[in-house]
């Protein structure tokens, strides 16, 4: 089967919609109407009111103005200057889709607004910004940044006046799981939740993100690309049933059939005045100050409710799988372990003759991936980098972009899916040919970084930040590093970056038993190649001793051992990687036939 052959791919596209040239005329209809509204500056950020990684077409404002499509950024525009801020993952992609003579690309961390965006509002001005878009938190931290040099003023959205093509918001299929698929029936989890408001000593909380809120009532949907989310609100009292706002376009005889008994529903208009209500009536209501739009936290603290600032209290219990949700993602990654021996078959065969393309490599992984019936989605844009397009730590192929794999070059292939029965994301850098002693250095001992966090046990109360360091260390040992997390959570059938914990030094939170994570280190060489190595992991009960825990490893796929250099193994990761492949081929040889079977086979031979 030829690249040619395959179907075309639907769960992505490659277009290139940035276009530097829209930038100029965006940027002067934008200080037009920041001339209408008395504002020297304006804030655009990429996310959204539910902020979400990815976020409907009309609320991709960021990208409209700028042409920057990342998924994390956000913009100033002054009268005379515009910056777009960035983290380190896209330093190269920012300054490739925008206008850089008239957009300066700043890299900042991935912590709070930067303190720079003043520079770019005169002293004694105007700074305005759509409260749906922005945290308490965010306003509060930018605010003290700013000090008295700057004023922050809550505006309408300036960029949706000059957008005249905006698209309508999203309008999709809900659907609920049940209790063989959730492993808990919403009526529980409601009233843990509730339980949890009542230690608070509040009245009731908001929910923002559409990822607890659709694991809360057992519900998904398909309002944006790949992550099965219902976009809404939902007010949760500490008695009594919850109250979900959704678009009235998205309220059926089914859904309210298959709430009933659980939630009301609302339209989405009603939240304002359900928020006023709750501050008549004095009531303490808890927000995230950093995931809940100001504009909520204005509308309660205005009408006198007491607001109580705690982090979304459905995220901990959310990051603790089930037993039913577990076995939901080991199965997902059976699946999707056929689809990538397929995968990795057939690229052995086709890569080395250099005439496969990065969309090619796309393609066919999609349609392996399709041929499982229950495969719904890509869980995120797949990262297919071909060469130096690999160092580009979150590069999205376009048409414009797209490269031949050339033989002798490194591959490596970020991606993932959702499988009814769970999410997967997956790294494999691969070999197409010879390498150099660097490049088998480097994989090597990224590989020995993914084999400290996957053979680690720990004991109870140590957080993924204190794990970090066991993934860096041997890069560290030849003076390297990389700028991204090692891990994030990963969610059961919803978004396959998850908080409240991960694997960097941002994430302070103990693991517990339950989690699921991704561990994937990295190196890359910027113009040369980039390696990166993942699995997901989910934290288990530990054979060491009581109060000790380690991870099980969910992905089932071979490691390209044609890209390690030997002599750096030392006897323990040699013999555990030996045991993964034994592993997966024992438990995916099974599903498998024929020449694939083969290649499995091989591929997993020890080392």
């Amino acid at each position: 089967m030829t690249a040619q052959s395959f179907p075309p791919a639907v769960f992505q596209s490659f277009s290139e919609t940035a276009d530097p040239k829209n930038v100029a005329p965006r940027l002067a209809a934008l200080r037009a109407e920041m001339v209408k509204a008395g504002l020297d500056g304006f804030l655009i950020p990429r996310a959204d009111a539910h902020r979400g990684e990815s976020v409907p077409p009309g609320d991709a404002r960021l990208a409209y103005v700028t042409g920057f499509t990342g998924s994390a950024g956000i913009a100033v525009v002054g009268t005379d200057r515009a910056a777009l801020f960035v983290d380190s993952r896209y330093t190269l992609q920012g300054p490739a889709q925008t206008d850089t003579t008239l957009v300066d690309v700043i890299e900042t961390g991935q912590g709070g607004l930067s303190a720079q965006i003043g520079d770019y509002v005169s002293v004694g001005g105007r700074l305005g910004y759509d409260p749906w878009l922005h945290t308490p938190g965010e306003i509060k931290d930018l605010d003290a940044k700013l000090g008295d040099k700057i004023t922050l003023v809550a505006s309408t959205n300036l960029v949706d006046a000059i957008w005249p093509d905006r698209p309508e918001a999203p309008v999709s299929s809900v659907e609920f799981l049940g209790h063989n698929r959730a492993g808990k029936i919403a009526n529980d989890k409601i009233g843990d939740l509730q339980a949890t408001l009542a230690d608070d000593h509040a009245d009731a909380v908001v929910l923002t993100l559409p990822e607890s809120i659709c694991w809360l009532l057992n519900m998904r949907g398909r309002d944006v690309p790949n992550t099965p989310f219902v976009l809404g609100f939902a007010i949760v009292p500490a008695t009594g049933q919850p109250t979900l706002y959704l678009d009235p376009a998205k309220i059926t005889p089914e859904i309210k059939a298959a709430l009933q008994g659980t939630a009301q529903l609302v339209e989405s208009t009603g939240l304002a005045a359900d928020l006023k209500q709750l501050g008549s009536d004095a009531k303490t209501v808890m927000i995230d100050p950093a995931t809940a739009p100001q504009a909520i936290v204005t509308a309660l603290s205005d009408a006198g409710a007491k607001i109580l600032e705690r982090r979304d209290p459905v995220l901990l219990p959310k990051s603790r799988k089930n037993q039913v949700e577990v076995a939901g993602m080991i199965e997902a990654h059976k699946r999707d372990a056929v689809a990538l021996a397929k995968f990795l078959h057939w690229f052995d065969q086709t890569a080395p003759a250099g005439q496969t393309t990065e969309i090619d490599i796309v393609t066919a992984l999609e349609a392996f991936r399709r041929e499982d019936d229950t495969c719904v989605d890509a869980s995120f844009d797949t990262i297919s980098g071909a060469g130096p397009n690999g160092a580009v730590i979150h590069y999205r192929v376009t048409t414009k972009s797209n490269r031949t794999l050339q033989p002798g070059e490194i591959m490596l292939l970020d991606s993932g899916a959702q499988y009814l029965s769970g999410t997967t994301d997956i790294t494999r850098t691969m070999s197409t040919g010879s390498s150099t002693a660097e490049q088998r250095d480097r994989f090597t001992r990224v590989l020995k970084g993914m084999m400290s966090i996957s053979r680690a046990r720990f004991p109870q109360n140590t957080s993924g930040a204190q794990l970090d360091v066991l993934a860096r260390q041997h890069l560290w040992q030849a003076g390297q590093t990389y700028s991204h997390g090692t891990g994030h959570g990963v969610g059961a059938f919803l978004a396959v970056h998850e908080g409240p914990i991960g694997i960097s030094p941002r994430y302070p939170l103990p693991l517990e038993a339950g989690m699921i994570l991704s561990n994937e280190p990295g190196f890359y060489k910027a113009g040369e190649y980039g390696i990166r190595i993942e699995n997901l992991l989910i934290v288990q009960p530990s054979t060491v001793g009581d109060n000790y825990l380690e991870f099980e490893t969910l992905t089932l796929v071979p490691i390209d051992t044609r890209l390690i250099e030997p002599t750096l193994l030392d006897p323990a990761e040699r013999e555990w990687l030996n045991a993964y492949h034994q592993r997966v081929w024992s438990e995916i040889g099974p599903r498998l036939t024929g020449e694939v079977k083969d290649w499995l086979k091989s591929a997993t031979s020890p080392v």
